[in-house]
């Protein structure tokens, strides 16, 4: 059984590293959100060792995530207490060995991939770093029926790393010598990567990121459509991280389309504000897509605009 010091550190690291994830994480059933602070800290605990500039040397960077998948997968004993919690927890929930071996070879290959050539390639990247969490996310939920749930909830995870990924541009670029733009997406529009290595901001760059931010809002559009098949009362925390991690296209667009010299970050009232508007369109109105498509900013197949006022329901007396 997790013990209360595994838990304790488990959340202070998410708190510390998650903040937008830890607003919608407090709301999930405690069933769940202790699971969630312990998924969360092995995730930022294994990515960690290979996101800090002043890292070791690629070598031992492997054979630290060879530890911690070891340690993970209760294959060696582990005095690390968020290691030690989440392979309790890899039992209890039943989540599959190779999901674990997906998650941190991904997190291998940012050892020294930098450059994407294709969406497939990147794709391919997430479906470890991204897909696999979304899917250890629903072994904790324990939906009813998880073989339907599990595709919309990998979809749902691509789309929040494919947000940070636009979000995070300039910084990466200059902390981690990374790219996760397909050069595929800045040959279209003739930006070259010579141009993001100098954090040079035109339209044509702007353009590449305006044509990721529509692939990535697909990905919204399937992942939302997946949420009523978790359990009721995980539903309305999963619906707000969704709509907090796409909150951050409107940043990306009010800054149109600058995320080289800056790095936009929903504020603190930002996020209170949309706590409060999804909460009380989730009152009126269950259904995951119709609440996101009135507060979201995410454009919906029909939907009305965000907040339009048109048609609300209104309180009786």
């Amino acid at each position: 059984m997790i013990d209360e010091t595994q838990l304790a550190e488990s959340k202070a690291i998410h708190r510390r590293t998650g903040t937008t994830f830890y607003v919608a994480t407090r709301l999930l059933p405690e069933r769940v959100r202790h699971a969630t602070y312990v998924l969360y800290a092995f995730f930022r605990v294994t990515d960690e060792i290979v996101d800090d500039p002043n890292g070791p040397p690629p070598e031992v960077q492997r054979e630290e995530l060879d530890r911690i998948r070891e340690a993970a997968l209760g294959r060696r004993e582990t005095d690390d207490q968020v290691l030690a919690a989440f392979s309790e927890l890899r039992e209890r929930y039943g989540i599959p060995d190779e999901v674990v071996t997906e998650f941190v070879d991904a997190m291998a290959t940012d050892i020294t991939k930098r450059r994407y050539e294709t969406y497939g390639e990147l794709e391919t990247y997430m479906g470890g770093s991204a897909a696999a969490v979304g899917e250890m996310m629903t072994a904790v939920m324990d939906p009813d029926d998880p073989e339907t749930a599990q595709p919309h909830a990998r979809a749902l995870g691509e789309a929040f790393q494919l947000s940070n990924f636009l979000r995070d541009v300039g910084e990466d670029i200059v902390e981690r010598d990374r790219i996760y733009l397909p050069q595929t997406t800045l040959d279209e529009h003739g930006v070259t990567t010579e141009q993001i290595e100098r954090r040079e901001m035109d339209e044509a760059f702007a353009a590449a990121v305006a044509s990721e931010l529509e692939r990535t809002e697909e990905r919204y559009r399937e992942g939302v459509a997946g949420i009523k098949y978790l359990p009721d009362d995980c539903q309305f925390p999963v619906l707000l991280a969704a709509v907090l991690y796409a909150d951050h296209h409107q940043l990306i667009r009010a800054h149109d389309y600058d995320v080289l010299s800056t790095t936009p970050e929903l504020s603190t009232a930002r996020k209170l504000s949309l706590l409060a508007r999804t909460r009380w369109h989730w009152v009126w109105n269950k259904d995951p897509e119709t609440v996101f498509a009135k507060v979201s900013t995410v454009p919906m197949p029909g939907a009305m605009r965000p907040d339009s006022g048109v048609g609300e329901p209104r309180p009786m007396g």
